[in-house]
């Protein structure tokens, strides 16, 4: 017997790096992958997997959630480990939990993670101490939100940030990167967000980028004006040398379907200057915040949560308006404060996203919605059962590799994303022939079939027949 700790046998391994997989035993001892080798080099081990049949990957990682809450409350994170995802990237579309507080409501689009009482962290540090006193089952990589930023230094967000306001952001910066952040998020489209610039936002993205950050953005438009929002994401992150991420890409509203044909070819472009990566969800359809100038009745919408009429959740806004005798926007308005999932994508337009080299997978979900979009419990084993094995839109080891080795060279996940000696041991193990979400439109809350055990820090974490035995996430990336 020799001294590893588990050893997988007889695993079609992924390696993570996009490369075809190969038949072989992987070797874990404590936190990290002792060995790899072809089946039957490992020597006996007392705790052997049986893996014949099954394929054995790095851990999926979330490369864009709103989970930044949840992994506090719900640290057990089953959404998302119930779908290989060991890691998830949280501080996206400027809203980070720090560092801001609030004594009454926050504002859209901060009140998707909660209402006053989550912002509880007036500064990184204290953030980064609740994960490590909680130990969520995933690791947590933290972006810091712009909106989050305006709201702490400015009393009015509806205007450009002064000099003396852009140094106090840049102060949190400062103290977020020395506490272990990852970067900074901008949500242009946001209200919070808007009244922002490229100078107030390359200022601020540099100051990230000083400490080896990186700077993720939901563009200022992703309708009509998209072709210049790229431009605007490419020059602020190029004036201040930041890698960037341009965040959930999509051409939305039927008047701008088919235009990912123009979009990925300028993404492309720019990415063979500057470091340019996007992430994607597996889905037709986005959700957030229900907003009077996303409604319209060139596609369908349905209600995630409403506080005034908490029994719409669920509801399409065009059945709700119908029985209140009235139009969209009356109905809408009505229901505000709200969540609403807009089904304003087309499909070929997500196929071209996702099957683009720049691309990386990220769920997008909102946990804290009633009735939530799928993509919070299903987007992964969607990408590899739905479009790798089924449609063929790319190959399983491209799937797998958009949404583990990719992400943490993106994000600056060391040692992570890959099934090799000396990396952390996150790994999933699941059934290749029968890996495929279950989460619907109308029954969002089910988790996803084929994944049979994950690993987090070298700790079983889920099994099948168990769900969540044990919780070993911690904070990465940034100097973690």
């Amino acid at each position: 017997m020799n001294a590893f700790g588990i050893v997988f046998r007889g695993a079609l391994v992924f390696d993570g790096s996009g490369a075809a997989p190969v038949t072989g035993d992987v070797a874990l001892e404590g936190e990290r992958i002792a060995a790899v080798e072809a089946a039957g080099v490992i020597a006996p081990c007392a705790n052997e997997i049986d893996a014949r049949g099954l394929a054995l990957a790095p851990g999926f990682i979330d490369a864009h959630t709103h989970d930044d809450r949840i992994v506090l409350d719900k640290p057990a994170m089953l959404p998302k480990i119930s779908q290989g995802v060991t890691t998830v990237v949280v501080g996206n579309c400027g809203i980070s939990l720090a560092p801001v507080t609030f004594s009454a409501d926050p504002p859209a689009p901060m009140n998707l993670l909660g209402g006053c009482e989550a912002y509880q962290f007036p500064n990184f540090a204290a953030y980064a101490e609740a994960l490590r006193r909680v130990t969520p089952a995933v690791n947590v990589a933290a972006l810091i939100g712009h909106s989050a930023l305006r709201l702490a230094t400015m009393m009015d967000i509806s205007r450009k940030a002064s000099p003396a306001q852009v140094e106090q952001m840049c102060r949190h910066a400062d103290e977020a990167m020395a506490h272990g952040a990852t970067g900074f998020s901008t949500g242009l489209f946001y209200p919070t967000n808007m009244a922002a610039d490229e100078d107030e936002v390359s200022t601020v993205a540099a100051r990230f980028a000083r400490h080896g950050g990186i700077y993720a953005t939901h563009m200022r438009n992703e309708f009509d004006k998209v072709l210049d929002s790229i431009d605007e994401t490419v020059r602020t992150a190029a004036a201040a040398a930041i890698p960037v991420v341009v965040s959930h890409h999509k051409c939305a509203g039927p008047a701008n379907w088919g235009r990912t044909r123009e979009t990925l070819p300028r993404l492309e472009d720019a990415a063979r200057r500057h470091p340019v990566n996007l992430d994607v969800y597996p889905y037709a359809a986005g959700s957030t915040n229900l907003r009077a100038d996303l409604v319209s009745g060139d596609y369908p919408i349905r209600i995630s949560w409403s506080k005034p009429h908490p029994e719409m959740a669920g509801r399409e806004l065009s059945s709700i308006a119908a029985e209140w005798n009235c139009d969209l926007h009356e109905a809408a308005r009505r229901l505000d404060p709200a969540g609403a999932i807009y089904f304003q994508m087309d499909e070929d337009d997500v196929r071209r996203v996702m099957g683009s080299p720049i691309a990386m997978i990220g769920s997008d979900g909102l946990p804290h919605d009633v009735h939530p979009h799928p993509r919070l419990w299903g987007t992964f084993p969607r990408v590899i059962g739905h479009y790798a094995r089924e449609l063929r839109l790319f190959s399983m080891e491209t799937a797998i590799h958009k949404m583990t080795g990719l992400p943490a060279r993106v994000f600056g996940l060391k040692d992570r994303g890959h099934v090799t000696a000396g990396a952390f041991a996150d790994l999933v193990l699941f059934d290749p022939r029968a890996i495929i979400d279950r989460a619907t439109y109308d029954s969002p809350l089910q988790p996803s079939a084929g994944i049979e055990r994950v690993y987090v820090n070298g700790q079983l974490s889920f099994a099948r027949d168990r769900g969540v035995v044990a919780r070993s996430g911690r904070l990465v990336g940034g100097k973690n």
